[in-house]
């Protein structure tokens, strides 16, 4: 490119120069991460952090080690899912992460706040660098699996996490509603962008159970999921039904506790990649 500043960190293009290995960061020198898998979604309030709590809490309850780093600096919910209300520890060999009840290392921007309510009203740069931080400054111990809660989105975030940390996959979070379903699109065009391979889609609200009858009733539209899956190359699907259950369950932290409707795919996504 002409106007090629050569700062591949802040640039999406494909091009020759690229080298996506020269700008992997290693993380801290105690911690130890098996595989890492970024949940994304192309637009907010789809539940993607919930679909994130819902995958780690069936990973940990499979026995495999898991650790969730909350990418969502400017609007961190992942705690609270967990019940977690203690601040991260430190020394002057790295910063600790918090542990769920149920054994899930957690770091997020509200566990070194005083008050999770404080907003962090920060610009993009920083956002990324406090990110790339998680990363290489915690200490993450026996981890067989992290799943980063992304920001929505195909911002600075995204791309310095794709270019910064070693992804084996993305999961892409969406809705039934066709405007969603032309947002996710960006999301999977920027994990093919980047090289790395869409494991699988989760369509949440994807419809409602009828009390009496059972029968599925599909509240925002027909699901394209499938549709979607099958154009994309994406080999699982999950279907979320909107469930009181689940966001009692999340609201009150206990995510860990609830019946858990991903463990399934989980279990495909876990096959996938050798877990």
């Amino acid at each position: 490119m002409a106007d090629c500043t050569h700062d591949c960190s802040s640039c999406g293009e494909k091009c020759p120069s690229r080298d996506k290995k020269s700008l992997i960061k290693k993380p801290h020198a105690m911690s130890e991460i098996k595989k890492v898998i970024a949940v994304v979604s192309g637009k907010g309030g789809v539940g993607k952090s919930m679909t994130c709590s819902l995958l780690a809490a069936a990973a940990q309850n499979s026995g495999k080690v898991t650790a969730v780093m909350d990418a969502d600096v400017t609007g961190p919910s992942i705690p609270r899912m967990f019940g977690v209300t203690e601040r991260a520890s430190g020394s002057d060999e790295g910063i600790i992460p918090v542990v769920s009840d149920g054994g899930v290392q957690i770091m997020s921007m509200n566990v070194l706040l005083e008050n999770e309510a404080e907003p962090v009203v920060w610009r993009g740069s920083l956002i990324s660098g406090t990110v790339l931080q998680f990363w290489t400054d915690v200490i993450w111990t026996g981890v067989d699996i992290m799943f980063i809660d992304m920001p929505p989105g195909t911002g600075d975030v995204p791309l310095t996490v794709f270019q910064s940390i070693p992804i084996d996959g993305v999961i892409v979070v969406t809705t039934p509603q066709d405007l969603v379903g032309m947002i996710v699109q960006k999301a999977i065009n920027m994990a093919h962008m980047m090289n790395v391979p869409v494991l699988g889609v989760v369509e949440n609200m994807s419809y409602i159970e009828c009390p009496d009858c059972g029968s599925k009733i599909p509240v925002f539209g027909e699901s394209a999921v499938d549709a979607l899956a099958l154009e994309n190359g994406i080999p699982a699907v999950a279907k979320l039904p909107l469930d009181r259950a689940l966001t009692v369950a999340a609201d009150t932290g206990k995510i860990e506790d609830a019946k858990n409707p991903l463990t399934d795919f989980f279990n495909k996504i876990s096959k996938k990649l050798k877990i």
